[in-house]
């Protein structure tokens, strides 16, 4: 449910949450994403961090510049302020991907799972636009909505020690793009050359919670010009 008005909690001494309902949905999502939206552009506010989450902000500030009830009252204010529907309006980001073989192993038994071709579950996973709800678990992980149920399935019931960078998988009801190299055990239906998180770059965050996030379907050839990183 959407709330008809934010709830503020104390985190801590110096943190408050700021929810906007308790479902994990595009309605709230896209509170979420607007609230942070009103909190980056306020340079007026002595806060430290901003953290947005499926359905609520932590807020965290600096107890040094101002106290617990004054930036109570601003962030009530502030949560009041936005308009009573909309949608998330961040960037849309286009990710490539290599589907099926050995950048995605576990296509061809996904597709035979849900009596669909490969090309089907392609067709259905890159005509979606997924907005990213969240960032967490490990830097540059993107917590996407908007799986199509007829392409979910749970997690392979013994992980993967090494799962490569770049790897889009799904699990359960959810898709998401491996931005290390690390074990996992989401179902691997492709590759993406581009680094979703590179601590090289100005800002090495390739997504962000309010952008939305379109798969492109290439071939081998157009991935490896593009960086990817060759099969082990």
């Amino acid at each position: 449910m959407l709330y008809p008005e934010a709830k503020i909690f104390v985190v801590s001494d110096t943190a408050y949450s700021v929810e906007f309902g308790d479902e994990i949905s595009q309605a709230v999502a896209a509170k979420v994403a607007a609230f942070t939206a009103l909190l980056d552009a306020d340079d007026t506010l002595p806060l430290l961090e901003i953290i947005p989450s499926y359905r609520a902000v932590l807020v965290m500030y600096n107890p040094l510049r101002t106290n617990a009830k004054e930036i109570a009252g601003q962030l009530k204010k502030m949560s009041s302020q936005l308009p009573h529907q909309g949608k998330i309006a961040g960037q849309t980001v286009e990710i490539p991907v290599c589907y099926g073989g050995a950048y995605g192993p576990d296509l061809a038994g996904l597709a035979a799972e849900k009596g669909l071709s490969e090309q089907e579950v392609i067709e259905i996973h890159s005509s979606a636009h997924y907005p990213v709800y969240m960032m967490g678990f490990m830097p540059g992980f993107a917590y996407l909505g908007g799986l199509d149920k007829r392409i979910a399935a749970p997690r392979l019931s013994i992980p993967r020690i090494a799962v490569n960078a770049g790897s889009v998988g799904i699990a359960g009801e959810q898709t998401g793009i491996y931005p290390l190299k690390l074990p996992g055990g989401w179902r691997l239906i492709g590759r993406t050359p581009l680094a979703l998180f590179d601590k090289q770059r100005p800002d090495p965050f390739l997504l962000k919670a309010g952008n939305t996030v379109r798969f492109v379907p290439i071939n081998e050839q157009a991935y490896l010009d593009q960086g990817g990183e060759p099969l082990d």
